[in-house]
């Protein structure tokens, strides 16, 4: 966590900055906004700034604006001067600290500001065959492509790796491609010179060399115009960069991790994304199955996301019910982890009885999860992927067995509508039976209770 601090917070600096490294931030010092540009552009960074509300804060964060800084804002003031709080707030400060600062305050605003306090959630063996090969991987310099679909996790999964590598102690520093207009991007990246192009209104080092050091992640990089790739691609083979208006190379010490959710492989055969690009980053391919193929990790997520957003709020940790677990086993998650934590951190703020009931399981439009549009044939849908994927290894008569009695267990014991349901006869559904109860397997008795071994 890097740390940058302007100006005096009316003398109280040292002790803002003493509790700051106390909770492990770095801290950089500017006496005012000039100073802080000058931080910020030389490539030093920061991750959040706590400014003295004295200032002008308004000034600054339209300059970061201009050129493209972007940099989580915390104003500081007295205790009572309300008016600059408001300012502040209104001038586009994320949050107001009052001074004297307080530890548990700072602490606070350091670890919602931290991206990397993000935990990495599993218990599904899906998931944890890749965190293994993650774990494996992370103390190499090698190259890692992770791929997955949107909400899947993958930027939390690159800042595992990194937390594990040995590069763990410099900066960990991500450039979204897909948010960063093209014509952009490249100084993003590379930096430029003062006067590269109009705009350019002093030298701006880019997060190549921010990153020197540590870790680079290239995020959704399959939105990157082909143009840059080959920049890029000259980057990451001989280790320097070229800055936009610059005459001289630049080299560079960075480990590069890229995302994408899609099919990089289906780009290159459609000239969308260059072919030695995507052999220099897939040196390790990390693969997030979707949260649909690992259910274990449903459950696992949603206590995680309770604890989290009821601790936030001040509101007591209610326990789900029986049904809106279901409700959320049920689920598609076309969203995957991301609509998850959405759905739970709805579901605590309206649960008002003893635990989360289906009721407050919603849809962003205020459906409920199990009554939303397709719910049904989704359900369906992933009971037959589920089923699939068990088939897989198995003798016919195995799956045959399985089908048979998770059929009779849907329909409590009753062969008749067991039958119907398989499409055989009644004789030929206790034949069956009987063969399985002769071989020890356990049989559910007509009309449910204990499992029994004979039909």
């Amino acid at each position: 966590m890097r740390l940058l601090i302007v100006g005096t917070l009316n003398g109280q600096f040292t002790t803002a900055s003493k509790i700051a490294m106390e909770k492990g931030a770095s801290v950089v010092h500017a006496e005012d906004i000039a100073q802080a540009l000058a931080v910020l552009r030389s490539g030093r960074g920061a991750d959040l700034m706590l400014v003295d509300v004295a200032l002008d804060i308004r000034d600054l964060i339209a300059r970061l604006e201009a050129e493209r800084i972007h940099v989580p804002i915390a104003a500081c003031g007295v205790a009572t001067d309300a008016r600059a709080a408001v300012a502040a707030i209104h001038a586009g400060a994320k949050e107001y600290i009052p001074l004297p600062p307080d530890p548990a305050l700072i602490a606070a605003v350091l670890a919602a500001v931290a991206d990397d306090t993000r935990e990495l959630i599993y218990r599904d063996e899906a998931m944890a065959a890749v965190v293994r090969l993650a774990q494996q991987v992370a103390r190499s310099d090698a190259s890692v492509l992770i791929t997955g679909e949107s909400g899947t996790g993958k930027e939390v999964l690159a800042r595992f790796v990194h937390a594990r590598s040995n590069r763990a102690k410099k900066p960990f520093i991500s450039v979204n491609c897909a948010a960063i207009p093209e014509n952009l991007l490249e100084s993003e990246l590379f930096g430029h010179e003062k006067g590269a192009f109009t705009g350019a209104l002093a030298r701006r080092i880019g997060k190549f060399e921010e990153a020197n050091g540590g870790t680079l992640l290239l995020d959704e990089i399959s939105e990157m115009d082909v143009r840059l790739q080959a920049k890029l691609l000259r980057a990451l083979q001989e280790r320097v960069i070229d800055r936009l208006g610059g005459n001289r190379p630049v080299p560079v010490d960075i480990r590069v991790i890229a995302t994408s959710n899609r099919n990089l492989a289906e780009a290159v055969r459609e000239g969308k994304f260059r072919e030695d690009l995507l052999f220099r980053l897939n040196v390790v391919n990390l693969k997030i199955p979707p949260l649909r193929e690992r259910p274990a990790d449903i459950g696992e997520l949603a206590q995680y996301f309770i604890r989290k957003y009821a601790q936030a709020n001040g509101l007591p940790v209610r326990p789900l019910s029986a049904e809106a677990r279901r409700a959320l086993n049920l689920h598609r998650w076309p969203g995957n982890v991301r609509e998850l934590e959405n759905t739970l951190h709805r579901a605590v703020l309206l649960a008002t009885g003893p635990e989360i009931g289906v009721d407050g399981i919603l849809t962003p439009d205020g459906t409920r999860l199990d009554q939303a549009r397709g719910g049904v044939a989704a359900q369906a849908a992933m009971t037959a992927e589920q089923i699939t994927r068990h088939m897989v290894g198995r003798t016919v008569a195995e799956v045959e067995r399985d089908l048979i009695l998770e059929t009779l267990k849907h329909c409590l014991g009753n062969r008749t509508h067991a039958a119907n349901i398989l499409g055989i006869s009644i004789r030929t559904l206790r034949n069956k039976l009987n063969e399985y109860a002769q071989d020890g397997v356990p049989v559910p008795p007509p009309g449910g209770g204990e499992m029994k071994g004979a039909a």
